[in-house]
């Protein structure tokens, strides 16, 4: 393994404040999502592997509080990092029902359990339930980026899914047209 200092760019005795920020930095940048089809996911894959590794090396001397990496599982608390890596392989493939069921078989729901469990929903379009997740997880670690980012962007669920999937101009066309029947519907019930 490369010098863990080296591989997040910061002097060697770097204080953990520094070590995160650095770490937050290379991951927000590697991070394989940002790659999807992309003939660089590969090497962005094994860039924040590496990175996981430095950060875990890091943080281990820390009293034991380090936070989970946001990728890939390899130290999350649930102890199974295959199975994290494995179920976010699936979701890029796009076999939510196989990434589900792996899911489904972690007994210890962990951060990054809610979070994929959110990303799942978030693609089945359940924008509720994605932002549910997405919020449980942010609260379970405030400090990952990822959780947080996903949690913005879902926004509070059905309002950020009406927006998407209509516009602004569309929902107030809709809601002008319901308006006008319901008031064409007052005005024939009086005229009987």
């Amino acid at each position: 393994m490369k010098d863990p200092y080296e591989v997040l760019g910061v002097p060697h005795g770097a204080s953990e404040e520094e070590i995160k920020k650095a770490y937050r930095e290379l991951a927000r940048k590697y991070h394989p999502d940002n790659y999807a089809n992309n003939p660089l996911a590969d090497l962005a894959q094994e860039k924040m592997k590496e990175i996981n590794e430095a950060y875990a090396t890091l943080t281990k001397g820390s009293g034991g509080q380090s936070a989970s990496p946001s990728y890939n599982g390899t130290y999350d608390t649930a102890g199974d990092s295959g199975v994290f890596a494995e179920v976010r392989r699936m979701i890029q493939m796009g076999d939510l029902d196989g990434a589900e069921a792996k899911l489904n078989g972690i007994a210890n729901h962990s951060a990054q359990w809610y979070y994929l469990r959110g990303v799942i929903a978030q693609r089945r379009g359940w924008m509720d339930e994605a932002a549910q997740n997405f919020r449980i997880a942010v609260n379970m670690d405030p400090t990952n980026y990822e959780y947080r980012n996903a949690a913005n962007s879902v926004g509070n669920g059905a309002y950020t899914y009406r927006q998407t999937q209509y516009g602004d101009s569309a929902t107030d066309d809709l809601c002008s047209c319901c308006s006008s029947l319901m008031c064409l519907n007052c005005l024939c019930d009086c005229c009987r």
